[in-house]
């Protein structure tokens, strides 16, 4: 029971050098993943059947001649 007034009111804190100081701490799951070979995922058929749509409108339709 020595310094009961400092559990009190004051916690005791350990400081850090300039030298032992480090920056934040680094998510490890993040560097994983970022090493990981990823690549752009493929359309959705949804995406592939609309610009088929806008392709088939922007056509110009020409009669066929059977002469």
């Amino acid at each position: 029971m020595a310094n009961k007034a400092l559990a009190t009111r004051q916690k005791m804190r350990l400081r850090a050098l300039p030298s032992q100081q480090f920056g934040k701490p680094r998510n490890p799951l993040a560097a994983l993943a970022k090493a990981r070979a990823a690549g752009p995922h493929a359309k959705p058929l949804s995406s592939e059947r609309h610009e088929a749509k806008q392709a088939l409108r922007k056509a110009k339709l020409v009669a066929d001649e059977d002469d």
